[in-house]
């Protein structure tokens, strides 16, 4: 059986990166990229810092007035509002470039990408080596931009070791030093687990990813479910299965649901869309995504559609902002409804990732 051989590529602290591209003298400053709200003012989370700003304590998803705070001791420190079609335009020059080198490619953001390269590398991690330099290499020179490679066996530990040496770092684990690699680690560096999750393994006096392995399966499962419980048991020991496979990026995410009557009571039908709305949010945080339109949808009772929706001034992850605009929509919609509303549905659309709510979001 061929040896597999994936790579994470994760291009590093991509927005602010893109910013000091197009313009070079930011490079010696403190950059926040943010996120505004609608509410004006300071309002809203950083996107993204480069390490500048980082060293002064500035993170992706911090709120823009404590970031600020934080730098109010460089004068010199730039705030940024996010352009995402100039983003948008770099990232897909650099994943033109990635895809030269992948047997096949996955794309999960505009900053992250898996490719596998087992057949044109044979199995052989050393060749393997010598391709990500050279990946690293063509990006540089196509969009003057730097990224991080992890190599392993399995995306998991590829993941895990893209974050390894940052930035323009190069972790290459084959699978007889996945061990030795993994067991040292923080059980935070396992994708997924966050703040929550690591405080209970404190709890327990577990800080490590081999003192992680002293649970066993059962335990596992009877503190987070069978299916967390058994991603967290094998991801301690480095296996994963999940092949590299193409991924289409998505152009909206929606909800939508039959109600128990048909109704347009505006009370009614808010309590589901209010669910919806949850619903949504929760995918969009997974998959680190913000979003500038909402729409919501009804299914009339002669099965006929009718849609409304509105797009905001700057894309937004914010809860409050999608039910509040959900619920704005279905008032206005509810003014001139004649028929009763059978099924009831909303949507976001206007998408781009933003890689600042890997610090505030993690999947449990």
């Amino acid at each position: 059986m061929e040896q597999r051989i994936v790579f994470h590529i994760d291009f590093d602290y991509f927005y602010a990166q893109c910013e000091e591209i197009r313009n070079p003298e930011l490079k010696s400053k403190p950059v926040a990229v943010c996120v505004f709200s609608d509410r004006g003012g300071d309002s809203g989370a950083i996107a993204t810092a480069n390490y500048v700003a980082r060293k002064y304590g500035v993170k992706s998803g911090m709120p823009i007035k404590f970031a600020k705070k934080k730098l109010e001791v460089v004068p010199e420190a730039v705030f940024l509002p996010t352009d995402f079609d100039y983003y948008s335009d770099l990232s897909q020059k650099a994943m033109e470039a990635i895809k030269q080198y992948a047997d096949i490619f996955e794309y999960v953001g505009k900053d992250e990408a898996y490719i596998d390269v087992s057949k044109r590398c044979n199995g052989n991690f050393q060749g393997a080596g010598h391709i990500a330099q050279q990946l690293k290499n063509t990006v540089r020179d196509v969009v003057k931009m730097t990224c991080t490679i992890g190599v392993s066996s399995n995306k998991l530990v590829a993941k895990i070791a893209s974050d390894f040496k940052k930035p323009d770092g190069l972790t290459i684990v084959p699978p007889e030093k996945i061990e030795s690699f993994l067991d040292p680690l923080p059980i935070r560096s396992i994708p997924g687990i966050g703040k929550k999750t690591e405080q209970k393994f404190l709890e327990k006096g577990l800080e490590t990813i081999s003192q992680l392995k002293r649970l066993d399966v059962f335990s596992l499962n009877s503190d987070f479910g069978r299916k967390i419980g058994t991603y967290i048991y094998n991801a301690a020991r480095g296996i994963d299965d999940e092949p590299v496979s193409e991924r289409q990026e998505a152009t909206q995410y929606s909800r939508i649901t039959t109600l128990k009557q048909d109704s347009k009571d505006y009370d009614f039908l808010a309590k589901d869309l209010e669910r919806l709305c949850e619903d949504v949010h929760e995918t969009i945080l997974e998959d680190k995504i913000v979003f500038r339109s909402v729409g919501i949808q009804f299914v009339q009772s002669d099965l006929s559609n009718k849609t409304r929706s509105k797009t905001l001034k700057n894309s937004t992850s914010s809860l409050e902002e999608l039910k509040k605009t959900a619920f704005q929509l279905l008032r206005e919609s509810l003014e001139d409804q004649k028929m009763l509303v059978r099924r009831i549905g909303v949507k976001v659309s206007e998408l781009s990732e933003f890689s600042g709510q890997d610090n505030i979001t993690r999947y449990f």
